[in-house]
């Protein structure tokens, strides 16, 4: 099959397009054909050689996809050849087919077209274990979400609008900001040219808000914190701002605030946290929202897969909004 190549570590032009070998579906997996897949941060950490897969998973890029299933494995009882779906994955999604554990699929949306599908599973699947099965968000919390324009910031606005939090965000510019509060945010703060601390205290007359779901890590950690209100929960996903911080437990024990840093990728396939335990959550409690549109795929572009170099690009200079899908196109 041909699937996407790192020819050595370094920027998008390291990419290329060629002969790999094919998958091979083992005991509990199917093998989907792929049929779109989407560019995500980790994709290009791992590109640049700081993020390696984990061990057994391949070590192609792609992290979720959506395709056509091709073949069924040994003990595989509620899936068949044909059935159309996305998946999470640990790797191997910039291909023509990827092996795929069956707890790991989500079955096409119905009103969701196929190539966008591929734009759902990492950040639902983010967005639910973290801010909901670990944060508990609730109805009438203040929810604050940095990079509101991601991928992970589109769905988790919605999300969180949709349990009832009052929906603050960060973003680069006021057309970001636009699209985020036309997703639900009430609050915009562009960081540019405000503190979010600041603003942040001034909207909740300096109670501070209850979660925080972060991708910046250890250049915002402190100031995060900072805006966290009296039992307050922080949730790290990213890294985009360094890996190493102080943290100021004094301030944090007073505010009988916690923090937690957290990586879908690295998770076990099955068991407690596992990801086919998230894929099932978010299956009974995500799914119909996004099948009535209630919850929807935010797709900024979609280029060939023989195209990725500038679908990398385009992520890396954060010129998109919401999710940028590549497509097989034979």
């Amino acid at each position: 099959m041909r699937a996407v190549t790192i020819r050595e570590p370094g920027g998008p032009e390291v990419l290329g397009w060629g002969e790999v070998p094919d998958p091979a579906c083992g005991p509990g997996e199917v093998i989907v054909d792929v049929v779109a897949t989407a560019v995500n941060r980790a994709d290009l950490l791992q590109r640049q050689g700081f993020y390696p897969p984990p061990p057994g998973a391949s070590d192609i890029l792609g992290l979720e996809c959506s395709g056509i299933i091709s073949e069924v494995g040994p003990g595989v009882t509620n899936w068949s050849v044909g059935d159309e779906v996305c998946a999470l994955l640990s790797g191997g999604g910039y291909a023509e087919r990827v092996a795929v554990p069956a707890g790991q699929l989500l079955p096409r949306p119905s009103g969701v077209e196929l190539a966008t599908a591929a734009a759902l599973p990492e950040v639902v699947c983010t967005v639910w274990s973290n801010v909901f099965l670990l944060a508990g968000l609730r109805r009438g919390e203040r929810f604050l979400v940095h990079g509101g324009s991601s991928g992970i910031g589109t769905m988790a606005i919605q999300l969180a609008a949709r349990a009832g939090a009052r929906v603050f965000t960060t973003a680069g510019t006021a057309a970001k900001l636009h699209v985020c509060r036309e997703l639900g945010a009430e609050v915009g703060i562009n960081y540019r040219d405000e503190d979010f601390v600041e603003r942040v205290a001034q909207e909740t007359d300096g109670t501070g808000v209850d979660v925080i779901l972060d991708n910046m890590g250890a250049k915002y950690l402190m100031r995060n914190v900072e805006a966290l209100a009296t039992g307050g929960r922080l949730v790290s996903i990213g890294m985009q701002g360094g890996t190493k911080a102080e943290l100021d437990l004094g301030k944090l024990m007073r505010k009988r605030a916690s923090v937690a840093a957290t990586t879908l990728r690295s998770r076990p396939a099955t068991g407690p946290g596992g990801k086919a335990e998230i894929v099932a959550a978010v299956l009974h409690d995500v799914w119909p929202d996004v099948e009535r549109g209630v919850v929807r795929p935010i797709v900024d572009r979609r280029l060939p897969m023989a195209r990725v170099a500038e679908a990398h690009r385009v992520v890396e200079a954060s010129e998109h909004i919401g999710k940028v899908l590549l497509l097989n196109e034979g």
